[in-house]
C-alpha cells in the first residue's frame, strides 16, 4: 500500500489502482515508488508516500480507540523490543500497537475477545502487511494461558496488554515470559494501573513502575510561547515489569 499525499489531503491505494479525489482521477502505475509525482488527469500532482508506523494510526480501521504513536514509542523505548522477539499481546482492538511490533520484526500473538474486532484487525495487519508476523485470535488471553493454547509457556520476551483483566494476565507472567522478559500494562484509568503493579509486585517481578502519559505540543506565534491547549494531553498510564 502507498499515500497519496498533497497538502492535508491523503489518499491510501494500491499500485495499480484508480484513485477518484476532488482534485481528479489518479491512475496509479503499477511500479510506482515512493518519492515519485502523479498528476490527476485535471493535472493536479499529488507525491507518493510510502506507508511507515504513524500512517497506520491515522488509516487503519478503528474499532476505537486505538493506542497513541507516543505510547507505542514508550513500550518499544522502554523493553527494547525488536526483531525475532516473540510477544503476547492482549486487548487487540483496532491492531495498531500489534502492527508496530510487526513492523519491527517481532513475532506477534494477540488476543481479541470480540470476534468482529477481531476480523478488522486482520484486516488491518494485512494492509499494515505484517499478516506475516502477526497472529490474531479471537478470544481471550486469560483462558488461553490457563490452558496453555499460547504455544508454549516460557517463551515469550515481551507481554503487552491493554485489557481490564491485564492484573490477572500479569500474575501469570513468570510462566509466560523469558528470563529478562518484560511486561507492559496501558491502562486507561488509574485504578487499573494500580492493580497492574501491585499485581506485577505480587508476581515477583522485578524494575516495577508506573507512569502517566502526558504530551504537549507547543505553539509559537508573534505573541510568545506556550504549551497548546488544543490535542490530547493524557492518554493514559504505562505499567512495566521485568522477568529476573
Amino acid at each position: 500500500m502507498i499515500l497519496l499525499v498533497r497538502g492535508d489531503r491523503e489518499f491510501l491505494c494500491e499500485p495499480g489502482e484508480e484513485v477518484h479525489t476532488d482534485l481528479g482521477v489518479i491512475e496509479v502505475p503499477e511500479d510506482v515508488e515512493a518519492g515519485e509525482t502523479i498528476e490527476t488527469h485535471l493535472g493536479e500532482p499529488f507525491t507518493v508516500r510510502a506507508l511507515r508506523g504513524p500512517d497506520l494510526f491515522n488509516h487503519l480501521e478503528r474499532t476505537g480507540a486505538p493506542m497513541m504513536p507516543k505510547d507505542i514509542g514508550l513500550i518499544v523505548g522502554h523493553t527494547g523490543a525488536s526483531r525475532d522477539d516473540r510477544v503476547l499481546d492482549a486487548g487487540t482492538g483496532t491492531g495498531v500497537l500489534a502492527a508496530y511490533l510487526g513492523r519491527l520484526g517481532a513475532d506477534v500473538l494477540t488476543y481479541e475477545q470480540r470476534e468482529e474486532f477481531a476480523d478488522v484487525a486482520r484486516e488491518n495487519m494485512t494492509l499494515a502487511e505484517v499478516d506475516d508476523t502477526v497472529e490474531v485470535r479471537t478470544g481471550d488471553v486469560l483462558e488461553a494461558v490457563e490452558a496453555d493454547e499460547i504455544g508454549g509457556l516460557g517463551c515469550f520476551d515481551l507481554l503487552t496488554l491493554d485489557t481490564q483483566d491485564a492484573p490477572e494476565v500479569v500474575a501469570h507472567a513468570q510462566d509466560i515470559l523469558i528470563a529478562g522478559g518484560y511486561v507492559a500494562v496501558y491502562s486507561p484509568f488509574v485504578e487499573n494501573a494500580r492493580a497492574a503493579e501491585l499485581a506485577a509486585r505480587d508476581a515477583d517481578l522485578i524494575d516495577v513502575e508506573t507512569t502517566e502519559t502526558i504530551q504537549r505540543r507547543m505553539d509559537f506565534d508573534d505573541r510568545g510561547s506556550r504549551p497548546s491547549t488544543k490535542g490530547v494531553g493524557h492518554t493514559g498510564y504505562l505499567t512495566f515489569a521485568r522477568k529476573r
